[in-house]
């Protein structure tokens, strides 16, 4: 959210040979395999993102670090994955910020309490959400008021996709659908991927997505942003107002974080966010990342479940307020 306090790329005294490791880190040695565990199918953003840092950390963190797909379930699959893992640093989740802040108060029974089965690592990077339009809605309609309009006169088309149901992205558009007063269908997907080849295909009218979902299309005029979801306008698409600046007092920013099992000591979760820390410092990657609109950031194990703990908070209190679920 917007309140969010900001974190550093520096990695301080633990630096050692131009790796940023700590002795106590190095001293363990690198593990023969690791996972990075993603929630979602190839080709969206968070697969992408997945193997790139896959990359950065093969041959230093682990002799081989491979990334496993886990869809389903928004993303909940995922996570009991490295819940149930071994806890010697082998398995890595790395997840949008939504399964672990906001699943726990739309979801009725979700099989996992993230402060307890998860021990964080690192951040990673951070992001909006645009609201996305396809060849199914007029050229006419340039943004959000515009999409507004045209649902009201289309009900029976007023629909949107989302990566996943209960999501960030889900909340965000079903907070624009409340506010506004203009009923909208929820089209719950397994990833953006999906969504955004229905929403190239007409067969939905529109996606609320990660804004790096929309940038390889924009160009080419096959996809429109109508709005993104920060408080101030994306670098990314610096010509699509906010929500905020189309009369809605939406305000989100997404992050991705690294994370172990629950179960792993501090010493593990050190040893992670030290190569983690160091891998999200290099330039490639950040350039890399930020053709998926991604802004790099990374954390301390402590910064970060700190943040976790505010975003809960924050959260919890706006999904009480509106009523939210995830069947919403």
């Amino acid at each position: 959210m917007s309140t969010r306090r900001q974190f550093t790329h520096s990695l301080g005294a633990a630096a050692l040979a131009g790796l940023g490791l700590p002795l106590s880190a190095q001293a363990q040695g690198s593990l023969e395999l690791a996972k990075i565990i993603c929630g979602f199918p190839p080709g969206g953003t968070s697969d992408a993102i997945s193997r790139r840092i896959a990359d950065k950390l093969r041959g230093n963190y682990a002799t081989n670090v491979l990334v496993e797909n886990k869809p389903g379930a928004g993303g909940q699959i995922a996570v009991t994955t490295v819940r149930d893992s071994a806890p010697d640093g082998s398995t890595i989740l790395l997840t949008p910020s939504s399964m672990l802040s906001i699943y726990p108060y739309t979801y009725p029974k979700l099989p996992y309490k993230p402060m307890e089965d998860l021990q964080p690592v690192s951040l990673a990077c951070t992001f909006n959400h645009g609201f996305g339009v396809g060849p199914a809605v007029p050229e006419s309609v340039k943004n959000f008021k515009d999409f507004l309009a045209w649902a009201k006169a289309n009900p029976d088309k007023a629909n949107y996709g989302s990566p996943a149901a209960g999501s960030m992205p889900h909340m965000v558009a079903a907070l624009a659908s409340i506010l506004s007063g203009v009923p909208m269908k929820h089209i719950p997907y397994r990833g953006s991927a999906p969504g955004i080849q229905d929403l190239l295909g007409g067969q939905i009218a529109a996606m609320s997505s990660p804004i790096g979902d929309y940038l390889p299309y924009i160009k080419t005029g096959k996809l429109r942003v109508l709005a993104i979801s920060g408080i101030n306008r994306s670098q990314f698409v610096p010509d699509v107002p906010t929500f905020r600046q189309q009369g809605l007092p939406i305000t989100v920013r997404e992050w991705y974080g690294l994370f172990l099992p629950g179960k792993a000591n501090t010493q593990a979760a050190r040893r992670a966010a030290a190569y983690a820390q160091a891998a999200l410092s290099q330039p490639d990657l950040i350039t890399s990342m930020a053709q998926f609109g991604m802004e790099v950031q990374s954390s301390s194990p402590q910064a970060l479940s700190e943040l976790m703990k505010a975003d809960a908070d924050e959260w919890r209190r706006l999904i009480k307020q509106v009523g939210f679920t995830a069947e919403s």
